[in-house]
């Protein structure tokens, strides 16, 4: 892979979009939030994570929960019940194991119940400002479509775009990939007019050489 391309498409990305200011970087939070948002849109996350926050600010007090107290809360996230049993058990794990404190490594946060690299990931990147990768659905996509990886899964994209994109641009990867998969590089119909990428995304390449369907 060409180093150039990859500054092509960290170039094109910053131009479209401005990396997003998160109001609260607490480690917890973070953590909490990226569980939430798994299968769901930003705006329900953001507002379960609201809910649950409002009535539950402590680690502690969602440790101390039960289920049943929590899941009215964070219903918006969807998979409210498999949730709020999950965040319990994060939140008792992580008094009982790390002191109360999320812990910095890749390896000790895979350890928490139902934390893949994904998430621990985003707790890397968006809590404590450590050179990671976050792979989701838009990542994943998205990097498939331009032609940087040829992957099945989230796990082989980390692994892949760790070996050819520079470690400077690790940090705003993910949160410019999510901007662009949610505006323009959608699942379905992407916007292939206003991409910034389309002149060198291998996937729009191949569109244009298909023979016309009448």
């Amino acid at each position: 892979m060409n180093i150039e391309i990859i500054d092509q498409v960290i170039s094109g990305l910053r131009e479209q979009y401005q990396l997003r200011v998160f109001e609260n970087r607490d480690p917890y939070r973070v953590l909490i939030r990226t569980i939430l948002s798994q299968r769901t849109r930003d705006e329900n996350t953001d507002r379960a994570t609201a809910q649950l926050f409002a009535e539950y600010p402590t680690l502690e007090d969602v440790a101390s929960a039960t289920p049943e107290e929590l899941e009215p809360l964070i219903r918006p996230a969807g998979f409210y019940r498999v949730k709020a049993r999950r965040i319990i058990e994060v939140s008792q794990m992580l008094l009982d194991e790390f002191g109360g404190v999320v812990p910095e490594k890749m390896k000790e946060l895979l350890l928490l119940p139902g934390v893949g690299r994904k998430t621990a990931n985003c707790v890397l990147v968006y809590a404590f400002e450590k050179p990671a990768i976050p792979v989701d659905v838009h990542v994943h996509r998205i990097s498939n479509r331009l032609g940087l990886v040829s992957t099945k899964n989230p796990e082989q994209t980390e692994l892949e775009l760790e070996k050819i994109v520079p470690r400077k641009y690790w940090i705003e990867l993910n949160d410019l990939m999510v901007q662009f998969g949610q505006t323009i590089c959608r699942p379905v119909n992407p916007l292939h007019e206003v991409c910034p990428l389309a002149d060198i995304c291998l996937y729009y390449q191949e569109l244009l050489q298909e023979p016309d369907q009448e």
